[in-house]
């Protein structure tokens, strides 16, 4: 270790000093009843979590039945079901190109991956004209790009 800074010195990489307790010594185990870690080497008495090989899964009781299998399962997850990024056409207004398509939306954060699906929906009000690319759209996006001059084009994934 280096010598203790003085409280007006410059902090650099070669007097920079670790805070107390960073470095402890290794607890070594089953060295005889001196070295405070014999007989048992810190297991207590008997039982399985005092034995080798005792490791246990996440939520492992003993024995019991664990709470996630006494709980009821209810409901169903669809392995069909498809998710979408969803933009609004609030957001779109603020795009300054005319034609807007996941690579627009990809550039100005509005999506996160080019690799999942695109969907709009018609939050907000569209204030102008653009023609917009997506895998789907919803009823009132496509009713409120349309009424204001744009056009709308479904995307099929690749």
């Amino acid at each position: 270790m280096t010598k203790k800074p003085d409280s007006f010195s410059k902090i650099e990489l070669h007097n920079l000093i670790p805070p107390k307790g960073t470095h402890t010594k290794r607890k070594l185990l089953g060295r005889g009843s001196s070295s405070g870690h014999g007989k048992t080497s810190t297991r207590g008495s008997k039982g399985q979590t005092s034995r080798a090989g005792r490791h246990t899964y996440l939520g492992f009781e003993g024995g019991q039945s664990p709470l996630i299998r006494r709980m009821p399962k209810r409901g169903f997850t669809s392995k069909f079901r498809v998710s979408y990024q969803v933009v609004n056409c609030d957001r779109l207004n603020a795009l300054k190109e005319d034609t807007i398509n996941l690579q627009v939306l990809l550039d100005n954060n509005l999506v996160k991956s080019k690799n999942k699906l695109v969907k709009i929906l018609g939050e907000g009000k569209v204030t102008r004209a653009f023609s917009v690319s997506a895998n789907a759209f919803s009823k009132s996006a496509l009713e409120k790009i349309k009424a204001a001059g744009g056009t709308t084009e479904v995307v099929k994934n690749a």
